[in-house]
């Protein structure tokens, strides 16, 4: 560790509001408008085998919800992912998460706005008699590119901006509102589609005759963990939330399953119905498209699930805005980057720097996504890269914390430890938490190999971040590979007396006094 230490800032305490409907719904907002976009996306490349690549998936989300779920819990503080990676790894691999999640929240800006303007363009047909497709042009080298879609996505970021300057955030009533309504109509989609529309013989055809080639299967399950991005949501309020120890796991382990069940069976659902071909035509509205087929309900439940889907898109975009403040808040206070983009604007109270700077990175993001043949396709590319990066870095951060701070007490722990002897100490090695980083790292070998834009745009990102932290560590006389002195053993104490975790605390206290009396002894 070097020697130099992170200069103390004034701290404001996020104030603990959220509970455990609240949390559910924060990350349902995130991570349940997630299969709006992914699943005719996925559908265009895993074909009949879709319900397979979201089920394998799946497993790999349902290892990182688990590991999400025992780091939050037992750190619960915003930063999430970056902040769990610099406790565990220190200041630089810190730095490497911060700049996935920081490449994710831009890309949760733009692929949700475009998503989200995708649904509005479904009642297109009602009022111009044709699709948004038929606004596609060629000019030079670039084909099928929407000038109209682009649009209606840069109006809808320009609207973000302003409403987060001025500091006018979505409810987190008005948030359970609609999740709540979404939860029912996602329920209703499925259940009314099995019991009216699917036919097993037509999944059973397209599983045996449209079974994709291997680098499609690869490409498809790669893009599937789209569907289940956003348990960071949680993490992030983790300070924001009452008793986090008990509530987060519970909110967790819920939502976790609540969206697994839904991914499957909305691919399950779909390939019984209608042909893949179909979604990935309709890869800006696949959920509408479904719904609309179905009997009975279909007049209702297309333009229903459109609506939806251009809110809960919306919602999800913004929290790639508010996501960047909060994260670039925790990052500033541990010297990864400078305090200046956490200054507040004098008039209107928010962080207008971050606000501006990484929405404008959207911008450019999503005018250079419209110009390939498809925008969604572009953004979900560069948004499997970050987010499998930050994840494998989770993972190995949650193994060397069980070994490098055993003395934090974990309210959830994953399942399935070994127990090990580490300096004196049982330590469960978790065995779960090893197949998990292996699951996630093979999806991150699957985007490396297979997405062109992935690979190249997402390491290109890393590279201009790196950039500035060597630049920004250096004139703040910080190492740059080396770790800042931290006195994580204070963070936790203010963390957990915060949280009112006293239980919690005292047991901290006590492992810490244990240690020391066993190294006085061996003195």
């Amino acid at each position: 560790m070097a020697s130099a230490t992170v200069p103390k800032h004034g701290k404001t305490e996020l104030r603990r509001d959220v509970s455990i409907w609240g949390s559910y719904m924060w990350g349902y907002a995130d991570v349940g408008a997630d299969i709006y976009v992914a699943l005719g996306l996925v559908m265009a490349y895993a074909q009949g085998a879709a319900s397979l690549v979201f089920a394998l998936a799946g497993i790999v989300y349902i290892m990182i919800g688990l590991a999400y779920t025992e780091l939050s819990s037992a750190y619960p503080v915003a930063g999430g992912g970056p902040y769990f990676t610099l406790r565990g790894l220190g200041d630089f691999w810190g730095f490497v998460g911060g700049s996935a999640l920081l490449l994710d929240y831009t890309i949760d800006i733009a692929l949700f706005a475009t998503a989200s303007a995708g649904y509005l363009n479904f009642f297109m047909p009602y009022i111009f008699g044709q699709g948004i497709e038929s606004f596609a042009i060629s000019f030079g080298p670039f084909h099928n590119v929407n000038p109209v879609w682009c649009l209606e996505t840069l109006f809808i970021i320009g609207l973000l901006i302003l409403v987060n300057i001025k500091g006018i955030k979505e409810s987190s009533f008005l948030n359970s509102i609609i999740g709540a309504v979404d939860l029912l109509a996602e329920g209703s989609i499925i259940i009314f589609g099995f019991l009216f529309a699917w036919k097993p013989e037509l999944l059973a055809h397209q599983w045996n005759t449209q079974f994709p080639s291997l680098h499609n299967f690869m490409y498809g399950s790669s893009l599937a963990i789209i569907s289940f991005v956003g348990l960071e949501s949680i993490s992030q309020a983790a300070q924001e939330t009452k008793r986090p120890a008990s509530v987060i796991p519970r909110t967790s382990l819920i939502l976790i399953f609540t969206v697994f069940i839904f991914a499957v069976s909305f691919s399950t659902l779909g390939l019984g119905i209608l042909p893949w071909q179909t979604f990935a035509e309709h890869m800006g509205d696949p959920v509408a498209t479904l719904a609309h087929t179905i009997p009975y309900i279909g007049l209702i439940a297309g333009p229903l699930a459109a609506i939806l889907g251009a809110t809960i898109l919306f919602i999800s975009s913004n929290t790639g805005v508010m996501g960047a403040s909060r994260l670039t808040y925790s990052l500033s206070q541990f010297g990864i980057i400078s305090p200046w983009f956490h200054s507040v604007h004098p008039k209107f109270h928010t962080p207008v720097r971050t606000i501006v700077i990484f929405s404008m990175i959207a911008v450019i993001q999503t005018v250079l996504s419209f110009l390939t043949s498809s925008a969604i396709d572009t953004l979900g590319n560069m948004y499997a890269f970050g987010a499998t990066l930050g994840y494998t870095l989770v993972f190995i951060s949650l193994i060397k914390l069980r070994f490098s701070d055993p003395y934090t007490p974990r309210p959830y722990k994953m399942p399935v430890n070994l127990k090990l002897d580490y300096k004196g100490r049982k330590v469960g090695f978790p065995v779960l938490g090893v197949i998990g980083m292996l699951g996630v790292a093979t999806i991150l070998f699957e985007v490396v190999l297979t997405h062109t834009i992935g690979r190249i745009a997402g390491p290109s990102w890393v590279i201009l971040c790196f950039v500035y932290y060597v630049w920004y560590r250096k004139k703040a006389g910080l190492p740059v590979f080396k770790s800042i002195k931290h006195d994580w053993e204070s963070e936790q104490i203010e963390v957990l007396t915060s949280a009112e975790e006293y239980n919690l605390l005292e047991q901290y206290k006590l492992a810490l006094a244990e240690r020391d009396k066993k190294r006085k002894e061996i003195k």
